[in-house]
């Protein structure tokens, strides 16, 4: 029962957290749960250095006790994405599948290498050279756009409906390719595995292509399902049990369980939506929904804050965090630009596409779990252990990129609304 109160008291702090926004900072809710979760961390950190009150010892056994990784990976990931993924028009999806396909795969390729390559050439500038599989790990594990940390900023800001898709779509999509390059890269940094051709290919067919496939099967026998019947109760029974057992189901058969709810979503969100729900149900739907999406995101980013007091920061980490976050900004860069100076040839996009899914680029607790999953004292360089260090500069991008991104992509999304008005009234180009 431990696990259980802790989870609950935790709930309650986030939305306690979440009520005095509205009253005190009244940010993006996603923004101040973690502002406001790191300042509590600031501060138990402050009392145990002043020797007044000595929390650091319950906090460090706190959250291990929850085991962020899996609670994210195995658990709320699926909620989240399914939750993300039925507000998707499929419509304005298929219009855009050039776009987010390359952004999706070709972006997160380029991300990864860029990462790869400048890390490698700044440890070996500062003298702590590292292999190049390790830092083209750290590329694999930050490169894809969290879709909870996007999603969560980019629905309550409102942007144009073309951005958008553009930016949901990217980070729904991306993270399972991600994972693809994530896995390869880590069986050859520590399981000795080889990055042959047929390997990969097994690799994608089996966590993409069946992530897919079990997406498309859920969603389908769901939508039978709920069309079959008028239980308004039911209905919403019904969709909560696809990122319950489906989601579970996608990891005991090793597929890629984003997929299959990101699909499974965008299949109940489009379709069944349309056909098995009628008008007061669409409503309850939206509402059930959405409330568990705030539930989550809330508890999930105040985990993200809270995490800080796990980590012992040294002097140099401080560096390695301020290089990690130019490193992926620079990155982020190159995977936006190149897909759009091919795609800008054959059609033309809202002036601010890029700037916002450069900037829009968050990063969150899946790139945190990712870097916590890499084995401790497996690699050791100048006495400091690899998985600290991925996991510091981690956890440097995923605040600065929340907090700082985050709170500041607000301007550009207006003035990105203001273009879009005229737009679609015809008084100015595409």
């Amino acid at each position: 029962m431990e696990v259980y109160y802790t989870f609950c008291f935790l709930a309650a702090i986030s939305v306690l957290l979440g009520f005095l926004n509205q009253y005190v900072l009244r940010a993006q809710t996603t923004i101040a749960i973690t502002a406001g979760a790191l300042g509590l961390s600031l501060v138990v950190i402050l009392l145990g250095k002043l020797d007044l009150v000595e929390l650091r010892d319950w906090a460090d056994q706190l959250l291990p006790l929850l085991n962020l990784q899996d609670l994210l990976l195995k658990g709320m990931l699926g909620f989240l994405l399914f939750a993300g993924s039925l507000h998707i028009d499929l419509l304005e999806l298929r219009n855009q599948k050039l776009e987010i396909t390359l952004l999706a795969v070709v972006g997160t390729l380029i991300s990864t290498f860029a990462v790869g390559v400048l890390l490698y050439w700044f440890l070996q500038f500062v003298g702590m050279p590292v292999a190049f599989v390790y830092c083209l790990l750290f590329g694999a594990l930050i490169s894809p756009t969290d879709p909870i940390a996007v999603l969560a900023i980019i629905k309550s800001l409102k942007a144009p409906e073309q951005i958008a898709i553009q930016v949901e779509g990217e980070s729904l999509f991306n993270d399972g390719f991600g994972l693809v390059i994530f896995t390869v890269i880590f069986a050859v940094a520590f399981q000795g595995g080889q990055p042959t051709l047929p390997a990969v290919a097994e690799l994608f067919a089996v966590e993409v292509l069946g992530g897919v496939a079990l997406g498309l099967a859920i969603g389908g026998l769901f939508h039978w399902l709920i069309c079959s019947t008028d239980d308004h109760s039911l209905e919403l029974l019904l969709t909560l049990v696809i990122p319950t057992a489906g989601f579970s189901l996608s990891n005991v058969l090793g597929v890629s369980g984003a997929l299959a709810m990101v699909v499974s979503g965008i299949i109940i969100g489009n379709f069944t939506r349309e056909q098995g729900f009628s008008r007061v149900s669409q409503h309850e739907l939206d509402n059930f929904w959405s409330t568990t999406e705030d539930f989550m995101n809330g508890l999930l980013f105040l985990l993200v804050g809270l995490f800080l007091i796990t980590i012992n920061l040294r002097a140099f980490d401080y560096l390695l965090i301020a290089a990690a976050i130019v490193i992926v900004l620079l990155a982020r860069t190159l995977a936006v630009t190149v897909p759009f100076t091919f795609l800008k040839i054959h059609r033309r996009y809202h002036p601010y596409s890029e700037r916002i899914l450069i900037w829009g680029g968050l990063r969150g607790g899946l790139a945190l779990a990712l870097a916590m999953s890499i084995p401790a004292g497996h690699i050791t360089i100048q006495d400091q252990d690899l998985r600290h260090l991925w996991v510091v500069m981690t956890y440097g991008v995923v605040l600065f990129s929340i907090v700082v991104q985050g709170s500041t992509i607000a301007p550009l999304i207006r003035r990105s609304r203001d273009i879009a008005e005229p737009e679609r009234a015809g008084a100015a180009p595409e």
